[in-house]
């Protein structure tokens, strides 16, 4: 009977038993905001983005250069304002992002060719391997050296 009346009391209670009440929740949010930095969250939507431009490239189902191209710019923007060790990792996944990219925009045929071109920003085109057709390969300004 004493078990009765724990579960009726509890029900009383706004959300089920042991659920923190939306005081306690306001709180606990507080706390990890106050703990959380600008660095953890653009690291963490860099993150995002490199796994989203990765399907847009990789997926044939959810292909979607252009989305790929807009996550790679983003990628690459944002990689300079992160600490210098996730910075480091952060261009390592983007450049075979630009390479994953350059090969589903070059393609086999010729309808690639235009797709294939660095992105809109002044960034030149990484050599070409093969001198009829551009690498489609960009680089950071400041990187060639």
């Amino acid at each position: 009977m004493a078990d009765e009346e724990h579960v009726d009391a509890g029900g009383e209670q706004p959300g089920a038993p042991g659920e923190p009440d939306e005081e306690e929740l306001r709180r606990r949010l507080d706390e990890e905001l106050s703990k959380l930095r600008v660095e953890d969250v653009l690291l963490q939507s860099v993150v995002s983005l490199i796994n989203l431009t990765s399907r847009r490239i990789a997926k044939p189902d959810e292909q979607d250069l252009e989305q790929a191209q807009l996550g790679i710019e983003a990628i690459r923007a944002l990689a300079d304002l992160l600490p210098d060790e996730p910075a480091a990792q952060v261009r390592e996944a983007l450049s075979q992002l630009q390479v994953a990219y350059a090969r589903e925009a070059g393609g086999d045929g010729e309808e690639g060719e235009e797709a294939a071109a660095p992105p809109a920003g002044g960034e030149e085109a990484a050599p070409a391997s093969r001198p009829d057709r551009p690498s489609g390969l960009w680089t950071p300004p400041g990187s060639s050296g």
